[in-house]
């Protein structure tokens, strides 16, 4: 049976979350040293996932709520299906990641520190934003999926702080990690990418003087 692009991602992310969750495993550690770093590799190899996923979510939605989608490109049925899906995997490793960052006794965050903003011993200002950009996330995308339980427009309204969200979650990958040095050109090219198509989509609207695209679920119906 051939496999759609959705099953071929879940699959995927399964079985890089067993993987990670099997790590000692597999390869056992020589110390206690070494045990105690794979916890925070996989902390960082599965937060890196979660906002590389992020990234690409947020362009796919700035490309479907773009003018020019709407009346040239008609991306939406075949790049919906990947921006609504998309916040499941970001969901799954985050949750992989605050999990390895609460069980490694080195970075010294804690299950408090991890959910309430400020209470972290290890960089607590980094660290809270990531919080916030988690409870941030969490709204935004549980509006765009239960848009039936609030008033007509509000789950766009709020879904336009993704940008928000994925500005907070940048500074966070950047100020939080102790290799954030090595990865910024990453942080520097995703930023940008991001940067780029908001401003690009913000230029065609002004030029052509109309209000902002229509919400993408209504489009994608009609």
């Amino acid at each position: 049976m051939r496999l759609s692009g959705r099953a071929l991602l879940l699959l995927g992310a399964i079985v890089a979350l067993i993987a990670i969750a099997a790590t000692n495993q597999i390869v056992p550690p020589t110390t206690e040293r070494q045990a105690a770093l794979r916890i925070w590799l996989g902390a960082r190899a599965t937060g890196i996932t979660a906002y590389l996923l992020l990234t690409f979510q947020v362009v796919v939605g700035l490309v479907l709520s773009h003018p020019t989608n709407l009346s040239s490109w008609r991306l939406s049925k075949r790049l919906f299906p990947w921006h609504e899906q998309l916040w499941v995997f970001v969901l799954a490793f985050l949750g992989v990641h605050i999990a390895s960052i609460v069980l490694d006794s080195y970075a010294n965050v804690g299950l408090l520190g991890a959910f309430v903003p400020g209470a972290s011993a290890y960089r607590p200002a980094p660290v809270a934003v990531g919080t916030v950009a988690l409870y941030a996330l969490l709204v935004t995308g549980a509006t765009a999926r239960w848009t039936k339980l609030l008033p007509s427009g509000a789950w766009l309204q709020i879904h336009r702080l993704s940008l928000g969200v994925f500005a907070l979650t940048w500074i966070h990958g950047m100020l939080a990690g102790t290799d954030s040095g090595a990865l910024e050109p990453m942080y520097v090219a995703t930023g940008l990418l991001v940067l780029g198509a908001a401003a690009y989509r913000h230029w065609v609207i002004r030029r052509n003087h109309r209000l902002p695209a229509i919400p993408i679920r209504s489009e994608v119906a009609s």
